[in-house]
């Protein structure tokens, strides 16, 4: 059942989403396209320019994110008090970043209205997708849609359901076995964060001042918990179970085999939201559906260690 956009973004039930746009041709995004022989990978920075310059504009953190041969992913939070907080000005000059602004005098009607865009999901997307067909219909030398109908958005309702969707889209590369580390794994944020290019992404809080961030755990943290789950993921499809398990990962996920099945299986144990039961279950009564995919692991609070 098709969820209209404006009811499936409900900042009531939280500011984090998981969106996913994928290519409709049967030509790449990116990288080398097995039927036409042609190499696509310069596209992959086409997105993560994109990305990075649109950190800049919208009230809208990025926090996770993977370019894949034939689709993309961002892990992203909405911050709308933020758009709230800017001046008519301000809001001006961000909209001309990405549009061009008429000549004549802007009313508070419109400056309103690019005020509530500059916060929304959906004119995000667009200010991805958009500019990125155009140059790849260019450059194929041809017209028509290059992107599905309809980017997909889930839910994260909570803090371990964030993590998860960071740990499964960082991971991305190395499930589908591009790449064996996410060292290895280019055009993710992961990488961007290892080789020090993380100025767009949301921070960790490695420090005091970053101890607000949403992301309430250590960038040693996070690499020690990738890594591993990397690791376990690729001991299970040998059949072997991994118990070397970090004290870092072990603080973070108290159950490490579930842990791992979880992040495997992300793409098809969930779809509109992640979350606790109960999150899951308020989430589903505010869309007015009768129940949504996804396993109940866990309480939904992280508790972090050192």
């Amino acid at each position: 059942m098709t969820i209209a956009r404006t009811r499936q973004i409900s900042l009531d039930h939280t500011a984090y989403y998981h969106c996913t746009s994928r290519c409709v041709r049967r030509a790449f995004l990116c990288g080398r396209d097995r039927f036409t022989g042609r190499n696509f990978s310069h596209r992959r920075q086409w997105i993560e320019n994109r990305l990075a310059m649109l950190a800049s504009v919208f009230a809208i953190d990025l926090i996770a994110y993977a370019v894949m041969s034939n689709h993309y992913h961002v892990v992203i939070r909405i911050d709308a008090q933020r758009a709230m907080q800017w001046s008519d000005e301000e809001v001006a000059t961000r909209w001309g970043q990405v549009f061009s602004i008429p000549a004549e005098t802007v009313s508070a009607e419109t400056l309103s209205k690019w005020r509530e865009r500059l916060c929304s999901i959906s004119w995000y997307m667009r200010c991805i997708n958009e500019p990125l067909a155009r140059w790849a219909n260019r450059e194929d030398d041809c017209a028509g849609r290059f992107w599905q109908g309809r980017f997909k958005s889930q839910a994260l309702l909570d803090d371990l359901a964030l993590l998860k969707c960071m740990t499964y889209v960082d991971l991305n590369p190395v499930r589908a076995g591009i790449a064996t580390t996410p060292l290895d794994s280019a055009h993710t944020s992961v990488r961007a964060r290892i080789t020090g290019n993380a100025k767009h992404l949301v921070q960790f809080s490695d420090s005091p001042a970053n101890a607000s961030q949403p992301v309430n755990l250590t960038s040693r943290e996070y690499f020690s918990l990738l890594d591993w789950t990397g690791r376990a993921i690729r001991a299970a499809e040998r059949g072997v179970v991994s118990s070397d398990v970090p004290s870092t990962v072990a603080v973070l996920v108290k159950d490490a085999k579930q842990w791992s099945r979880e992040i495997k299986h992300y793409g098809r144990w969930y779809y509109r939201a992640v979350g606790a039961r109960d999150s899951l279950e308020r989430y589903s009564r505010h869309l007015g559906v009768q129940w949504l995919k996804g396993s109940k692991m866990g309480s939904g609070k992280l508790q972090f260690g050192t």
